[in-house]
């Protein structure tokens, strides 16, 4: 089993160990599409708190996973798919497969996790940019964080170099919304900077780390109050670290990417393993420690 892990402090890697390593960032990538989507914000070519044209959902929703919209994440088919092997579906046949037309509740009046919702997040940031995704982020988000060696990867050749554990030849367009693949360090140093205000406005950054409180703890993980803000998941650890950042997890391996918010600490760690519980300990460690 391969394990990799990077600590930064303020900007600056001070421990790691086999950091450089390219792995899959899975849903870490989520934190990067927020990232962007605020810039957007930021920079008054969206609406946070608007709907977004012709829905009932917002930006908000769609970021904090209360837009209503259906998740793919225990679709049986989907992942009998994946393990078979096969071409990811076009997105026109995920969607009809999901009926993802149709709320499963009102908009912002639940909560449920949903990989769906970011990939219209990722529609809309190609649409007001006029780019590609990995474009966008590029020019968005990762060159301003001086993280310049991340990309978006859509093609299995893509991953010939990328740690995945027992899914070689796993296909990244199965992950819809977009996979980014980075070093270890490379995901450790981005978060650290976006959270040291590097990018967004003070009062952007704050609604990014506030949480829609979740019910916890959670069972055989080390949450004891979860929440989940703007594709940034915070709270409390069992440890008793406040951290903020996002587990991602996939075929064959998790990564865990957190800052300690009562400190100055940023660590990620990744395993070729798809126990998430054992990676965000062993990242929550590093900040603890």
């Amino acid at each position: 089993m391969v394990e990799a892990w990077a600590l930064v402090e303020d900007g600056v890697m001070v421990e790691g160990h086999d950091a450089g390593r390219l792995v899959p960032w899975w849903s870490f990538t989520k934190t990067v599409l927020a990232a962007a989507a605020m810039v957007l914000v930021r920079d008054g070519l969206v609406s946070l708190d608007e709907p977004v044209e012709g829905k009932s959902y917002t930006l908000r929703h769609l970021l904090q996973h209360r837009s209503g919209m259906v998740n793919y994440g225990g679709f049986r088919p989907y992942h009998a798919a994946v393990e078979r092997g096969d071409d990811p579906w076009p997105i026109s046949e995920l969607l009809d497969r999901l009926e993802a037309d149709r709320l499963r509740y009102p908009a912002g009046e639940g909560w449920d996790y949903s990989n769906i919702g970011y990939w219209v997040v990722g529609q809309l940031i190609e649409t007001v940019t006029g780019s590609r995704l990995d474009e966008a982020l590029q020019r968005l988000v990762l060159k301003p964080l001086g993280v310049e060696n991340a990309r978006i990867v859509r093609e299995r050749a893509n991953l010939a170099r990328v740690a995945m554990g027992t899914a070689e030849g796993y296909h990244p367009g199965w992950v819809y919304h977009g996979l980014l693949v980075g070093s270890v360090s490379d995901a450790a140093l981005l978060l650290d900077r976006l959270l040291a205000d590097n990018l967004l406005l003070s009062n952007l950054l704050q609604e990014m780390l506030t949480p829609f409180v979740l019910p916890g703890p959670v069972p055989e993980r080390p949450w004891i109050v979860p929440g989940y803000g703007l594709g940034i998941m915070t709270g409390e650890t069992s440890s008793g670290v406040r951290v903020a950042g996002h587990t991602g997890g996939g075929p064959g391996s998790t990564i865990a990417v957190y800052r300690n918010l009562n400190g100055t600490r940023t660590a990620a760690f990744f395993r070729t393993s798809e126990d998430e519980a054992r990676t965000e300990e062993g990242a929550f460690r590093l900040l603890a420690d």
